[in-house]
C-alpha cells in the first residue's frame, strides 16, 4: 500500500486525502498542533463544509517525522505565500525517491516564483527531478460530493509524471500527465486574476456576451505570459488553463469570483478577504504578475486593470469596460507578445 503525506490542512488538501484515501492508499495529514489534530478529526466539516468519516487508512497526525516516514509521495496543499516556509520545515524529511508534488495554485509575491521553483530553492538539488505540480479544474466541494472531476499532474520527466499519475489517479478523480511544468503551473495560478475579473462582470450584471469576451481575452493574455516564460501557449488551452478557467469563473464555489462579485458592491478588499475562511488567490497573484510583466515590459492590460481595482481604487465598472473596448487592436496584438512569430515557426 503506497503511503502519501499531505502537508494543508486547508479545504483542497483534506479534499485530496479523503480522495486518495478511497483508493486504499495510507494517507497522512498532518496538522501543525495534536489540538488541530484532534479538531479536524471531530469537526471536518470546520474546513470542508460537510461531515465525513475519515476512513481508518487516512490519519491526521501532528507529527511531521510520523506524516513523512517512508512516504511515497508528499503532497503540499498550502496557500502559496506559505510554501517556502513549509517546504524548510519538510526538506529534511524527504526520501530520495519521494515525489514532492505541489497542489497549491499562485506566485509568490516579491520573487514572482512558481510554487515548484521555490520547492526547488529549499530542496536538495538531487531531488529536483521529484518536483511534480498538480493542477485542474479541481472545485473541492464538488469531488466532496462524489462528483467526477479531471486534473493534471505535470513533471520534467515523463516517467515521474507516469509515476505521479499512477498514486493519484482515483475513481472520479482522474488525473492526466504533462511535462510542460511551465505552462501547467501558470494557468492554475494566472485563471484566479480572472475569475476576480469574471466575478466583477457578474457582480455588474454584464451578461454572458461581456463575461465571455472578458474570460477570452484573459485566456489570450494568459497564453501570452506563458510564452513568453518558455510555456507551450496550447497548455493553456487544456485543462489547467481553459479548464480551470471556466471552473473558476463560471462558479460561485470560487473565492476568487466571490471577491470580484463583493468588490462590485462596494466593499473593500480588506473587508471581503478578512471574513473569508479561505485564501482567494487570485488577490496576491494578481500583484506578482503585473510586477512580472512589467518586468518583462509585456502588455498585460487585463492584469493591469484589476490590479487598479484591488490596489489603486479604481471602480469594477470602469476597469472591465476599459478590458472590453478594442480600442482599434488585432485581437492577438500585444506589447511583446509573441503569438504571430510562434505561429509562423510552427505553420506547416
Amino acid at each position: 500500500m503506497p503511503k502519501i503525506t499531505i502537508i494543508g490542512t486547508t479545504s483542497w488538501g483534506m479534499t485530496l486525502a479523503l480522495v486518495l484515501a478511497s483508493k486504499k492508499s495510507e494517507v497522512y495529514l498532518w496538522a501543525r498542533t495534536v489540538e488541530e489534530a484532534e479538531e479536524i478529526i471531530k469537526h471536518p466539516e470546520e474546513v470542508i463544509s460537510i461531515h465525513v468519516d475519515f476512513p481508518p487508512n487516512l490519519k491526521v497526525t501532528a507529527s511531521l517525522e510520523e506524516a513523512m516516514f517512508k512516504s511515497d509521495a508528499v503532497l503540499i496543499t498550502v496557500p502559496s505565500q506559505r510554501m517556502r516556509q513549509n517546504v524548510k520545515q519538510i526538506k529534511k524529511l524527504v526520501g530520495h525517491d519521494t515525489l514532492i508534488i505541489s497542489g497549491s495554485k499562485g506566485l509568490e509575491i516579491g520573487t514572482g516564483k512558481r510554487m515548484s521553483e521555490v520547492i526547488a530553492d529549499e530542496i536538495d538539488s538531487r531531488l529536483h527531478k521529484n518536483i511534480c505540480v498538480l493542477s485542474g479544474p479541481n472545485l473541492a466541494r464538488e469531488i466532496l460530493q462524489g462528483l467526477p472531476a479531471s486534473s493534471v499532474v505535470a513533471a520534467k520527466e515523463a516517467a515521474v509524471a507516469k509515476r505521479a499519475q499512477e498514486l493519484l489517479n482515483a475513481d472520479g478523480f482522474y488525473v492526466f500527465t504533462n511535462t510542460d511544468v511551465i505552462g501547467v503551473e501558470l494557468g492554475g495560478a494566472l485563471k484566479n486574476v480572472i475569475a476576480l475579473g469574471a466575478g466583477m462582470v457578474d457582480g455588474l450584471g454584464y451578461g454572458d456576451n461581456a463575461k465571455a469576451a472578458f474570460i477570452t481575452r484573459g485566456l489570450t493574455e494568459m497564453a501570452a505570459l506563458g510564452l513568453a516564460l518558455g510555456a507551450n501557449p496550447l497548455t493553456l488551452s487544456g485543462l489547467t488553463g481553459l479548464g480551470d478557467l471556466i471552473a473558476t469563473c463560471a462558479s460561485t464555489l470560487s473565492r476568487n469570483h466571490y471577491v470580484g462579485v463583493e468588490l462590485t458592491k462596494g466593499r473593500t478588499l480588506e473587508e471581503i478577504t478578512g471574513s473569508m475562511a479561505g485564501v482567494a488567490e487570485g488577490v496576491t497573484t494578481t500583484a506578482a504578475v503585473r510586477d512580472m510583466a512589467r518586468k518583462l515590459k509585456l502588455g498585460m492590460p487585463v492584469t493591469e486593470k484589476i490590479y487598479e481595482v484591488l490596489y489603486e481604487g479604481k471602480s469594477p465598472r470602469d476597469a472591465i469596460l476599459e478590458i472590453l473596448d478594442s480600442g482599434g487592436k488585432h485581437e492577438l496584438s500585444g506589447r511583446k507578445w509573441q503569438f504571430f512569430s510562434f505561429f509562423r515557426k510552427h505553420r506547416g
